[in-house]
């Protein structure tokens, strides 16, 4: 919804950033329905979440919003006529009106449940995203089901000789996996030939050696405890909605969701507003068509909020000189 937020405020002539804390455009509709097919956009009978996104990011290119992937907003602080935004990697600007458009919340990696791992995040845990060189020379061990977690580990086996891990593993609670076929084979492959060795059950515990760890316990399928020489684990479990930070800024909530007017969508600070499945309001609707009317009328609200001793008129896209202007075309 962030895109089409942008697209609305460019029409308004108002730039913005958009903050996302996954590395890429496109939030809750690229990560959860990257690959499904919707059927409720008007004027597109079926299209993906990838698809609309695509369109999304042709839209609003006019407007050139500015993106911060892979960061959120960690500190919203009341500053002069705006906030100050900061990020959990350190970007720091002003901005004069806010929109919270984060869904179901900002993702962040699923991690092992077993306290004794945290502390080697960043260490010898590492998560979807990391750089594959941080695993050269180790006996590394990729956890997960899914095809980012097959991926992973066939791109760490097919790492060039003195670059890559001494040995590649991929553990998984069952031998079932939600991935297209041709990954599976690929993964049967590996196995068949060597390159890669398929443990079948969960993690444990780790093994450690003062701070560092050498091996994890797990047990497999039948219960059976074993020790599996490790120094560096690759956790692909996927991505889990929090709503992090937001719930620390004061605004009034109602079930995890932001309570706003749904005249201007604005929350109970002036100057931030929220649309999308992040907030709530009598009749509200978790259908992302609803979405992009609130963006729409949130764009008109932050026009009067930003320009109170000026008119917003209605313009048309049809017709508007000053909208054709502002999205670079002739209009005939």
């Amino acid at each position: 919804m962030g895109l089409f937020q942008a697209f609305q405020l460019g029409l308004q002539d108002i730039r913005c950033h958009i903050v996302d804390s996954l590395p890429h455009e496109g939030g809750q509709c690229a990560e959860l329905y990257g690959d499904k097919p919707i059927y409720d956009i008007p004027g597109l009978p079926r299209c993906t979440g990838h698809e609309l996104i695509e369109r999304l990011r042709t839209q609003v290119k006019p407007f050139a919003p500015v993106f911060h992937g892979g960061q959120s907003v960690s500190r919203l602080t009341p500053q002069g006529e705006g906030f100050a935004v900061q990020t959990s990697q350190g970007s720091l600007f002003q901005a004069r009106c806010v929109v919270i458009a984060a869904g179901v919340g900002a993702f962040e990696p699923r991690s092992l449940p077993q306290a004794a791992f945290k502390t080697l995040h960043g260490q010898q845990v590492f998560f979807a995203g990391q750089e594959p060189s941080v695993f050269a020379a180790q006996d590394c061990l990729v956890v997960g089901g899914d095809a980012g977690a097959i991926e992973a580990a066939l791109q760490l086996c097919g790492a060039s000789p003195g670059l890559g891990p001494r040995q590649v593993g991929l553990m998984h609670r069952r031998d079932a996996w939600d991935a297209p076929s041709e990954l599976i084979a690929r993964l049967r492959h590996a196995v068949q030939t060597g390159a890669l060795a398929l443990h079948i059950g969960q993690l444990t515990e780790p093994a450690l050696h003062g701070h560092r760890m050498h091996s994890v316990q797990w047990l497999d399928s039948a219960g059976a405890a074993h020790d599996l020489p490790c120094t560096a684990i690759w956790v692909q479990l996927g991505l889990s909605p929090q709503l992090g930070p937001i719930a620390q800024w004061g605004l009034a909530m109602q079930r995890k969701q932001l309570v706003v007017d749904s005249a201007s969508f604005a929350t109970s600070m002036a100057g931030i507003f929220a649309v999308g499945d992040i907030n709530t309001y009598p009749g509200k609707q978790k259908l992302i068509v609803c979405g992009f009317h609130e963006a729409t009328l949130a764009a008109f609200a932050i026009a009067n909020h930003l320009r109170p001793n000026t008119h917003t008129t209605l313009q048309y896209t049809t017709t508007s000189s000053h909208l054709h202007r502002l999205l670079g075309v002739d209009g005939r």
